[in-house]
């Protein structure tokens, strides 16, 4: 999994640690890491306090994968904010989004309970139409 961290110098031992502050969810989709999570690196590594970077973890923990994360912050940088949309415009859309998902699912509903009616409606013609037939066919039977 995909994850966006910070790096850390362990104050006790002097080692550098990853600081999880976001995995991946889907390709558009991050979420904030809610507790602090630190991950050990190894010696070799050569990487310098507060960078930071993305790692890809195995399900086990382990690193993968470890990038410096500077293009694409500067990506996310170009694609969302170079146009000025705001959390609250991003919010006033999801607000609409679900308003319409609302407006949409009330009109599905509406047309399936006509759907219903008129369905019932033609059941009714149709039985009426038959036995008009049976009444003209044999008049003389139904009367009495």
């Amino acid at each position: 999994m995909l994850y966006l961290a910070q790096v850390h110098k362990n104050q006790f031992s002097d080692k550098y640690q990853l600081r999880l502050l976001a995995r991946q969810e889907t390709d558009n989709l991050w979420v904030v890491m809610a507790e602090e999570t630190l991950i050990p690196l190894e010696t070799e590594t050569t990487v310098s306090e507060k960078l930071l970077v993305l790692v890809q973890l195995s399900p086990t923990g382990d690193i993968e994968s470890l990038e410096d994360a500077s293009s694409w912050v500067i990506n996310l940088v170009q694609t969302y904010l170079t146009i000025g949309i705001t959390p609250a415009q991003l919010q006033q859309e999801a607000e609409r989004a679900e308003s319409w998902r609302q407006s949409l699912t009330l009109q599905n509903q509406d047309l399936a309970r006509r759907s219903l009616e008129l369905e019932a409606r033609r059941e009714q013609i149709q039985a009426l139409e038959e036995s008009l037939k049976r009444y003209k066919n044999h008049p003389q039977k139904n009367s009495g």
